[in-house]
This record gives structure tokens, sequence and C-alpha cells, in this order.
């Protein structure tokens, strides 16, 4: 089934209204301290929020580069991360759509150590394990 731009745009904005922390927020309300990372459709950026000066990561969807498919996973993506409570994995705090730019934004815990993958590729660069000690601390 295709839906129109707009159709896609409100459901949205309604399934964003629905998630637990989403609040009337706008990229006006962060600083952007540094780009962390990019995708096809998305960056990173490390951002301070103007009105507690606690750092979070900014991930910025552009909507006008998704079909509708990739849109609804976009959706999908805010839902799993507002669902999710474990210590190794990065806590979701709140999502927001951007309309002058067109792109959702996700607020998300930022982690200053990097991820797990970066982890995986560093010890593949340097030629080294990971210590079992430590795949079993992150994985349980």
């Amino acid at each position: 089934m295709k839906f129109n731009p707009q159709y896609l745009e409100a459901i949205c904005l309604i399934e964003l209204g629905s998630q637990k922390g989403v609040v009337d927020t706008s990229l006006t309300d962060f600083d952007i301290i540094t780009k962390v990372g990019e995708g096809a459709y998305s960056d990173v950026y490390k951002v301070r929020r103007k009105a507690d000066n606690q750092i979070y990561a900014l991930k910025k969807v552009k909507l006008n580069s998704l079909n509708s498919k990739e849109k609804e996973n976009a959706i999908n993506e805010v839902r799993i991360l507002a669902s999710l409570k474990h210590p190794n994995v990065i806590q979701y705090r709140e999502a927001f759509i951007e309309k002058q730019m067109r792109c959702l934004c996700i607020i998300m815990e930022f982690c200053d150590q990097g991820d797990v993958f970066q982890k995986i590729n560093q010890h593949k660069k340097d030629k080294t394990y990971v210590k079992e000690r430590l795949v079993w601390k992150i994985l349980i």
C-alpha cells in the first residue's frame, strides 16, 4: 500500500505524539557540539540541551529522502528504542518532527566511549581479542 507524503507525515506525527517521551521540542532547544556519524538517510550529532546542559546524541532522519516504507521503519525505530530498557542499550529520551527541515529527530543517551560496533572494529584493527569477561558482561 502506498501513502501520499502528507498522509505519511501525519501518521508520523500521530505515532510520535503517542510515544512516551515525546514532547514539544525543536532543534533550537539544543546546541550542536559535533557530528559523530552519518548514514544514507540520517546524521548523528553530539548535542547539549540548553534547558539542563545535559549531553545527548541527536539522530536526525531526513524524511524527504525516505520512501513510505522507510518512513514506517523510522517510526518503528522510535517504538523499539522507547520500549528497550537495558544497561547495555543506549537509552531513548524523546523524539520529535522538525517541520521546517522535514526531519525526524531522535534524542538518545550519548555514549562518549563509542558503541559495541566501534569497539569490535577497534579490536579488529588492533588485531586483538575482546576479553571473554567483557563479552559476557555486555550480553547478559
